[in-house]
């Protein structure tokens, strides 16, 4: 039987009750595909870098520390680092990031301490690419605040402690099927968003095709999650 083309993947009930909600960011609340594209296009041509060595390895929800680090000498990574963070700052002026659908509708009924961006970027660039689409979560986790990144569950359980809340009663958005694993290990529910990998790369609690397919009620005690139609 075909799903709904909003709900790709059925929870019971077709509802979720947290007390605190956790995004990923790029390819969750927002797109930055092309510039990403354009910067380590760049990236890759300036360190001489392989198409093949390129793309043989796993990007996506990944540390640039992480990449460099599977393509590079030991020594020139942190050079290598610092060089892709400035070029995807400076291409954010350049139509380098865009709300994701339903994006600003679903923040806007959350409280503040409710919710938190957990992201594999770095800060400086994390809060370049919020700010440009007027995105300012109270609590943001980024890549120099883990010793570990996706898919280790770290982020996801440090947000969980800065929002004071128990791993069971959050819930994750991911778009990556390395932070999809990270909230999984984290003992937490997870909702994919299908708008960088297919629905079936995706193992998830729920699957949508991005946060337009749901809505969310807040009350005194939780938040309830619901898919839209």
């Amino acid at each position: 039987m075909r799903s709904p083309p909003s709900c790709l993947r059925r929870v019971e009930g077709m509802k979720i009750h947290a007390d605190a909600l956790l995004f990923d960011n790029d390819g969750t609340l927002v797109s930055s595909l092309e510039s990403v594209t354009r910067c380590w296009t760049r990236w890759v041509q300036e360190y001489g870098i392989t198409a093949e060595a390129f793309g043989s390895i796993a990007l996506h929800g990944r540390t640039a520390v992480e990449i460099a680090a599977d393509l590079l000498p030991a020594d020139v990574v942190p050079e290598a680092v610092a060089r892709i963070e400035l070029l995807e700052v400076e291409d954010v002026p350049n139509g380098g990031v865009q709300l994701l659908p339903g994006t600003r509708e679903f923040l806007d009924v959350l409280p503040a301490d409710r919710w938190a961006v957990v992201t594999s970027a770095t800060r400086r660039l994390a809060e370049a690419r919020l700010e440009a689409v007027g995105i300012r979560p109270k609590t943001l986790v980024t890549a120099e605040d883990v010793t570990r990144g996706k898919p280790d569950p770290e982020p996801y359980l440090l947000a969980a402690r800065e929002l004071g809340v128990e791993p069971s009663r959050c819930v994750v958005f991911e778009d990556a099927p390395a932070g999809l694993a990270a909230g999984r290990a984290a003992g937490m529910t997870t909702v994919a968003l299908a708008t960088t990998h297919r629905s079936h790369e995706l193992d998830a609690d729920l699957v949508v095709k991005d946060l337009s397919a749901l809505s969310a009620l807040v009350t005194d005690h939780a938040v309830e999650i619901s898919v839209r139609g």
